[in-house]
């Protein structure tokens, strides 16, 4: 007789998350800025690499594969025999193509015929600062099928845009453009960073019955002058890892998710200076593993305010 799972026969207080994201040989983005941290918040996770590159496009080269819709069902299928499908969370981030999100659609939809109560935390990876980077048929791929079918969305100020064919200006419409995406379908919105008159917020909503008006919320974040790869993906991890522990409380879920993420930016910063490099002249790999602190037992210094 076969040995039990134990993530299945056992399984943590927490959760089990599929994530299915990009990978990096070196560096932390995608799966590598994702899965580490939700580890340490006590979560098991099982990742899908959907690209496996030398390292990050920021690169002046890379190197590597891409894994297509049919590899991705192979994997599931793999996962299937065996009777090993049963997940509390499906993470996704970066998607390059039209037929993969296909396919990470069947997905989702096959581990909800398993586990009727899956959250889908949607992280809708497709450009910012006004530019995309994914082709532009996935914007409608997103907008009509993918939020529908999502529990939690962490669209940046443009992605959110993308998605609601809504200009976002102001806090105001900021808030706007979550009720827009309540409509759809996710209880829990996001939009990471959006910039107005020289701030730097996040703005959150909780819809928690469908018939009752969201409990809205901001933070301001401290602009720290560098670029950094991989803290997309790095906070929607930490989003979906404190949401789950505290499900009534997206602010405290975000304060927390930001503080470990300000206190890595910082030691990041300090850390290149240190090796005497410029932290403003190029894009920064995060310090991580450094940061395991941080990311376990967060101080919460950056206070999320309701609004009325």
């Amino acid at each position: 007789m076969a040995p039990p799972i134990l993530s299945l026969a056992l399984p943590s207080e927490t959760g089990r998350v599929l994530s299915i994201q990009s990978h990096t040989v070196q560096g932390y983005v995608g799966n590598k800025s994702a899965v580490f941290p939700l580890q340490l918040l006590g979560y098991d996770v099982d990742p899908i690499n959907s690209v496996q590159f030398s390292n990050h496009t920021g690169y002046p080269t890379f190197k590597g594969q891409v894994l297509n819709g049919q590899q991705l069902c192979d994997l599931i299928e793999g996962l299937e025999a065996n009777n090993l499908l049963y997940y509390t969370h499906l993470l996704t981030g970066y998607i390059g193509s039209v037929s993969f999100l296909t396919t990470v659609l069947e997905v989702v939809s096959k581990l909800r015929s398993i586990n009727p109560k899956l959250t889908y935390v949607c992280d809708p990876v497709m450009g910012d600062d006004g530019k995309l980077y994914v082709p532009s048929e996935l914007v409608s791929v997103y907008r009509e099928k993918v939020v529908p079918v999502a529990s939690m969305l962490t669209p940046n100020q443009f992605e959110a845009e993308q998605l609601t064919g809504f200009r976002i200006g102001s806090e105001r419409d900021g808030r706007e453009a979550c009720n827009i995406l309540h409509a759809a379908r996710p209880s829990k919105v996001v939009i990471t960073s959006i910039n107005i008159e020289d701030n730097l917020l996040l703005i959150g909503s909780h819809q928690k019955e469908k018939d009752q008006s969201p409990e809205q919320f901001k933070i301001v974040i401290p602009k720290i002058p560098a670029y950094f790869t991989g803290t997309g993906d790095l906070t929607t991890a930490l989003l979906l890892g404190w949401s789950n522990k505290y499900p009534d409380n997206l602010d405290k879920a975000a304060e927390l998710a930001v503080s470990s993420l300000q206190a890595l930016l910082q030691r990041t910063m300090n850390d290149y200076r240190s090796a005497g490099h410029d932290p403003q002249s190029s894009s920064l790999e995060i310090r991580l593993i450094q940061s395991q602190d941080d990311i376990r037992n967060p101080q919460v210094k950056l206070r999320a305010e309701k609004y009325k």
